[in-house]
């Protein structure tokens, strides 16, 4: 490994544990807001409620993209070479924001409903914003499936990968020098 992939690696996973930190103290933050209104008459518990779950869901987001972070560049750091691995990690990714993005959708229509019915802009373009993602990652599952035919499917995708990885075993300077024994017989 050469020290800009150690380096690169090292940023990443030291990004991904902040994030999971941040994500951790949200929801830390949005359990005590919950307290406090229970114990404070005069503040509204539903409102509260509505603003906590926001916030969790703030969160979940956030440390989804923290563990894709720490999975795929921190502790796997390679590229992705099958279109398969590719499309089910994106796969993944994009459906839990789009999630996170239709339940703050959720929240923020509940929350403008009771309080000015103005304010339905923000809630109706989280969930225009939601469906652009969820057609935009049909597309994409659908374009990468095509490109996975073409390249003879999953089947194929994994024997020119073992292929490559023997052709690259047999350049690996270790295997090219004859070991001291053998030198010496």
């Amino acid at each position: 490994m050469d020290f800009v992939e150690l380096v690169s690696r090292t940023v990443f996973g030291l990004a991904s544990i902040a994030l999971m930190l941040l994500a951790g103290g949200l929801m830390v933050f949005a359990g005590s807001q919950v307290l406090h209104a229970f114990r404070v008459p005069e503040m509204s518990v539903g409102s509260t409620l509505l603003d906590a779950v926001g916030y969790t869901i703030i969160a979940i987001a956030v440390f989804d993209v923290a563990k894709y972070l720490l999975e795929e560049e921190a502790v796997r750091g390679r590229e992705m070479r099958r279109t398969g691995e590719a499309r089910r990690s994106m796969t993944k990714f994009i459906s839990t924001i789009a999630i996170a993005v239709f339940l703050e959708a959720l929240v923020s229509v509940f929350q403008a409903s009771k309080e000015d019915m103005r304010m339905m802009l923000y809630p109706t373009l989280l969930l225009f914003g939601g469906v652009a993602l969820v057609v935009g990652l049909g597309v994409y599952q659908r374009l990468s499936a095509g490109a996975e035919r073409e390249m003879g499917g999953p089947q194929e995708e994994a024997r020119a990968e073992e292929q490559e990885k023997k052709e690259n075993d047999e350049e690996s300077p270790m295997k090219k020098r004859p070991s001291r024994r053998a030198k010496s017989a």
